[in-house]
């Protein structure tokens, strides 16, 4: 269904690009095999699993898509695991990354991929030498990397869909556009350094107070959004279901955070 341009605020141009669907399919690949990771990346650390894996691009000397599934066990099932899924999760991204630079004509997004293909790619570097070193350092900064590269895929995959080719271009800005603009600017950076803090209470136990602060802004801000998009855009709802979606999703994080 497309959306009404009366309802933005705008002129019914098309965005200049000709649409392809398989980087959007293969996009949606990528956020699919991206979120268990972040999940079992997870259980890892919960299970305190990982350096259950000594050495690192090999698992136990064998190179590690050859490692029996049989010695798969205990705490080396979800290290081995995790690596596999990671593995994964980066020959997809390298056949996103391919695919939009054959398909895609808008130059900005096939440097946005790029830029995917090479965070997964450090991303990957982080992982292997937390093990190689033992620096809890680098589990801290590969933990606050996953969630960037998740939230990139996400990205990725509403600029390479359809219906985003189908939104007319925003000439015309909305009332109060740019006061929202700058508030869910604000909202993001605050979740990201959630997201630091919530790692490096995760792997040290410190900064509690940090983290609660911090959560407490979270949730006064993305009331703030919800509040100013109910108010001034109540009839724009590719503002209004995104906006209900993140409070649920902050209620959701809240009541996870206190059982």
């Amino acid at each position: 269904m497309k959306s009404d341009p009366r309802r933005m605020g705008t002129p019914a141009s098309p965005r200049p690009s000709v649409f392809s669907i398989w980087p959007h399919r293969l996009a949606l690949l990528l956020v699919c095999a991206t979120f268990p990771l972040l999940f079992i990346g997870g259980l890892v650390t919960s299970k305190g699993a990982g350096l259950a894996v000594p050495d690192w691009p090999t698992t136990f000397g064998h190179n590690m898509f050859f490692y029996p599934w049989s010695k798969m066990v205990g705490n080396i099932f979800y290290e081995h695991s995790h690596r596999l899924v990671a593995s994964f999760v980066g020959l997809v991204t390298i056949a996103f990354t391919v695919t939009v630079w054959l398909r895609e004509s808008r130059a900005w997004l096939r440097w946005l991929a790029a830029a995917a293909l090479a965070l997964v790619i450090v991303q990957g570097v982080l992982g292997g030498l937390r093990v190689v070193l033992l620096e809890q350092t680098l589990a801290i900064v590969h933990a606050a990397t996953a969630q960037a590269f998740f939230a990139l895929t996400v990205v990725l995959a509403v600029l390479t869909s359809k219906k985003w080719l189908g939104l007319p271009e925003p000439m015309n800005s909305l009332n109060d556009g740019g006061r929202l603009r700058r508030l869910c600017l604000a909202t993001t950076a605050l979740i990201y350094t959630q997201v630091i803090i919530g790692a490096v209470l995760r792997h040290t136990g410190e900064r509690v107070d940090a983290h609660l602060a911090f959560a407490a802004l979270v949730a006064l801000h993305t009331m703030l959004i919800l509040i100013r998009i109910s108010r001034n855009h109540a009839r724009v709802y590719e503002l209004q279901r995104p906006a209900l979606v993140l409070f649920v999703l902050l209620l959701l994080q809240l009541l996870l955070g206190t059982v």
